[in-house]
């Protein structure tokens, strides 16, 4: 058996998920890195590897300046008790400008490692939003959405999913 037990992953996750809400709702990204250790890793595929609290809150507070109304919902979870970890699928979602209930979202994968008191040491984000970013922003912005600056940081890591030949396609 592991440090935590499910139930205290369960608690951690659901702490981090209402830390995350009351971010989105004030508009403030600043309080997300009080989730993690002071030492914290966190492997951001597109922007990059960060290291410490204080490089999570730089980094969160210039990517979500644009929009930071956007929710990350938690779509399905699973627990490995053993090694302290989870790994959530979220759920990035724009609320439309004037329809409620009507979304624009894609999805990332998060395992985080849990270090104790409601913190986490490691989190690594995986999805491509060079690919999905652009498409669910654009559906966003021609609904209605309005951006409040423009995007502050550039990726580092850009995914391009080269075309895919179909056999007996002409070229």
């Amino acid at each position: 058996m592991g440090r935590f037990s499910r139930a205290e992953l369960s608690d951690a996750l659901h702490h981090y998920g209402a830390h995350v809400d009351r971010c989105s709702a004030s508009g403030d990204w600043r309080p997300f890195a009080d989730l993690f250790t002071v030492d914290v890793e966190y492997i951001e595929h597109a922007y990059g590897i960060l290291h410490g609290r204080e490089a999570v809150r730089s980094w969160i507070v210039d990517v979500m300046a644009p929009f930071p109304q956007m929710r990350l919902t938690h779509a399905w979870e699973a627990y490995d008790e053993e090694n302290g970890a989870i790994v959530v699928g979220i759920d990035n979602v724009l609320d439309h400008p004037t329809e409620p209930g009507v979304e624009f979202g894609f999805i990332n994968v998060s395992r985080m490692t849990y270090a104790g008191d409601g913190l986490f040491s490691v989190q690594e984000d995986v999805y491509n939003p060079a690919r999905d970013a652009p498409r669910v922003v654009g559906e966003w912005l021609r609904a209605g959405g309005k951006l409040l600056c423009q995007p502050r940081l550039r990726m580092k890591h850009v995914f391009v999913t080269p075309p895919v030949k179909v056999v007996g396609q002409a070229t």
